[in-house]
């Protein structure tokens, strides 16, 4: 399935029913009055998010969406029948914005969350409303409210617990291929994650999280560099980072070829948000398995140490499932040490 996480979409309500001009014409009944019924409401253009979405592919060449308009009243009291709303699902983590002045307007970031981004029109009241003592055969209704049409942006943040960034091929597919039922595709050459892949992680019978794993993120990636910095906004929700470093092919048997990866992330991810930058984080030093990268991992947890960073480096091997217990460990801790704040969200 093709990964879609912004689109542009045109949406249209239904203009209200306009409101019936109508007078009894009965045998029997000489005084009849007037009996023009209200328009119906036109119907809404409504966002939904469902949990069972994970990419916005629908709405990549859907253009235009428009709901039905409100029927006009009748008479005999008869009021028009409402315009059928319009309800299109959307992945949870949804954000909407006004295309023409990027005004947000709502963030569906959990399952069932609505958002009207187009409200029908009111339906025009009948002539039945106008009659008064001095005034017993009204010529009068009011014509049904205009449809409402806006230009929208979608924007998909995928909602995960944990978010794996790092340069190309440090393992990050392979990590959450070991750690969860996710099958990214895993190759020997850069940039072989494409799009983001989530992965749930279980811990114990009873618990467990989310993991996100991005595409690699390289020098200059805040500046569009790469494929990473366009999907950087998919770990902006994580409560947790995790950040890979390892000794790539070509690199220097030395330690600070792996502490440089690491600055480079961690300056690419600030020049892209600081928050997503100021995230509680913990440092995984993949492909333990590698002779070099045993030799380097002293020295490297050494430098962490002279910084302030010491104990929050966690060694693995995704290939031989060395360490990966002590990562998995790491993890959750972080995680129970920084429980999700409730939202306004969350609150209702």
């Amino acid at each position: 399935m093709k990964f879609v996480d912004e689109v542009t979409l045109e949406v249209h309500s239904g203009k209200g029913g306009d409101g019936c001009i109508a007078f009894r014409r009965e045998k029997y009944r000489p005084m009849g009055g007037p009996s023009g019924g209200d328009g119906g409401r036109g119907g809404s253009v409504i966002l939904r998010a469902d949990p069972q979405l994970a990419t916005l592919l629908d709405y990549k060449f859907m253009r235009i969406v428009r709901a039905d308009n409100g029927r006009p009243g009748e008479g005999s009291d008869c009021y028009g029948a409402a315009g059928e709303d319009v309800v299109l699902p959307v992945p949870v983590g949804t954000l909407v914005y006004d295309a023409e002045t990027d005004e947000p307007l709502g963030d569906l970031d959990r399952p069932g969350a609505e958002l009207v981004a187009a409200r029908g029109g009111k339906g025009g009241r009948g002539n039945i409303h106008f009659k008064s003592s001095t005034q017993q055969a009204p010529r009068k209704a009011e014509p049904g409210e205009p449809a409402e049409s806006r230009r929208l942006r979608l924007e998909l943040k995928l909602l995960a617990d944990v978010g794996v960034v790092g340069y190309p091929n440090t393992g990050k597919s392979t990590l959450i291929s070991r750690m969860s039922r996710a099958r990214p595709k895993i190759a020997d050459y850069p940039f072989t994650t494409l799009v983001p892949t989530l992965g749930v992680v279980a811990v114990g019978d009873h618990d467990g999280f989310v993991m996100a794993d991005v595409p690699g993120l390289i020098e200059g990636a805040s500046e569009g560099a790469g494929l990473g910095h366009r999907f950087l906004r998919h770990v902006e929700r994580c409560r947790v980072l995790v950040e890979l470093t390892c000794l790539l092919p070509g690199d220097p048997p030395e330690p600070e070829a792996m502490l440089d990866k690491l600055d480079v992330l961690e300056r690419e991810m600030a020049r892209y948000s600081p928050e997503l930058a100021a995230k509680p984080r913990l440092v995984g030093v993949s492909k333990l398995d590698l002779p070099e990268v045993q030799a380097a991992l002293p020295g490297f947890k050494a430098a962490l140490a002279a910084r302030g960073q010491e104990g929050e480096v966690v060694a693995f091997s995704a290939v031989t499932g060395q360490g990966l217990p002590e990562l998995l460990g790491a993890i959750h801790a972080m995680l129970q040490a920084h429980e999700r704040q409730p939202g306004p969200a969350d609150q209702d």
